[in-house]
């Protein structure tokens, strides 16, 4: 069983007791998050819902792991023979999850 949901703007695939690695929540570590915005779900006997625009009662509950940075990106902007250069770094914020239960 497998379903599509909507995650902070990104449609992410999730199954049951996968890993994976969403945008920062605003949640405590330990806690539980539910995503109500399930844009397809497909059932165990190979039957797939699919919502307009989402599914009528599904949700994908989560479990927060925990939160961090992801490794720093350098941004360079540069002029040739201007004597330019500007460099600015960036540092992704992000949630690890695990994903409980799928509710169709």
């Amino acid at each position: 069983m497998f379903a599509v949901v909507n995650i902070s703007g990104f449609q992410e695939i999730v199954k049951e007791g996968e890993k994976l690695t969403i945008p920062l929540q605003e949640a405590e570590e330990g806690a539980t998050v539910v995503f109500k915005e399930v844009l397809l779900v497909s059932g165990d006997d190979g039957s797939i819902t699919l919502g307009k625009p989402t599914v009528a009662g599904a949700s994908v509950e989560v479990k927060i792991l925990t939160h961090g940075r992801d490794a720093k990106i350098r941004v360079v902007k540069f002029r040739r023979r201007k004597r330019y250069l500007r460099t600015h770094g960036h540092k992704q914020e992000h949630t690890k999850v695990e994903v409980v239960k799928i509710v169709a």
